[in-house]
């Protein structure tokens, strides 16, 4: 079964950043809603019911940050800030009004995407994420216990493998990216070689049974769905 996307909710009134920006979530399988003005974004916020809120500061017609007061005030929705200012007074205003985290421009669609999935797991809600055991065909998984079992038998898997199974099979059936592999089981600021990826995935390959991992080239891995594994 396909997991729901995210609705992600992208408070800016830049066409050149709206536009690349809910171009790259769309194919990082997020839902963008787009607002352009607080008073959009305040409607919409309470229409759409977004997982996150990304938020411009200067706006047409006032100040994001009165979006994000009075977001908090009424939602725990996370909300990203994204600014031109990067000043340190800048950033703990936006903090402290409830801000969960803090982005400045120029930035890259793959920070901001990192980043979102970064605060969405610390808000307790990552995308398509349970913390019960996951068992597709001979595999199965448990993240509480860090275990993973072949058809009854123990697997053991280092931390990074286990990691990227847990991935992979959270979203079975779709494809998972190069990019967010990297970002969400090494780091967003990994600047070390993405052969490593490839070196675990073989190693998984190796340990399980290989044809339930398939790459799909040049964008990433998919494993196979509950129905390709029976």
């Amino acid at each position: 079964m396909a997991h729901a996307k995210r609705t992600i909710l992208l408070v800016e009134d830049e066409e050149s950043i709206t536009t690349p920006l809910a171009e790259a979530l769309e194919r990082d399988g997020f839902r963008t809603e787009i607002a352009h003005t607080v008073a959009d974004g305040l409607a919409k916020g309470k229409s759409v019911r977004p997982d996150l809120v990304l938020l411009d500061i200067g706006l047409p017609d006032g100040s994001g940050l009165d979006v994000c007061r009075e977001l908090r005030s009424g939602s725990s929705v996370p909300i990203i800030i994204l600014s031109a200012r990067g000043e340190e007074a800048d950033r703990v205003v936006g903090l402290e009004l409830g801000a969960d985290d803090y982005v400045v421009k120029p930035f890259s669609a793959r920070e901001v995407i990192a980043r979102i999935r970064a605060v969405l797991r610390r808000a307790g809600t990552p995308s398509g994420a349970g913390d019960g055991p996951i068992e597709i065909g001979s595999v199965r998984l448990d993240p509480a216990r860090r275990s993973t079992t072949l058809r009854g038998a123990d697997v053991e898997l280092a931390r990074k493998e286990f990691d990227l199974l847990a991935l992979l099979m959270r979203e079975a059936g779709t494809v998972v990216t190069r990019e967010r592999l990297i970002d969400e089981v090494w780091d967003v600021n990994w600047f070390g070689s993405t052969k490593t990826l490839d070196v675990h995935i073989a190693a998984l390959r190796k340990k399980l049974e290989p044809d339930l991992i398939h790459t799909v080239r040049g964008v990433g891995f998919r494993f196979s769905s509950p129905e390709e594994a029976r």
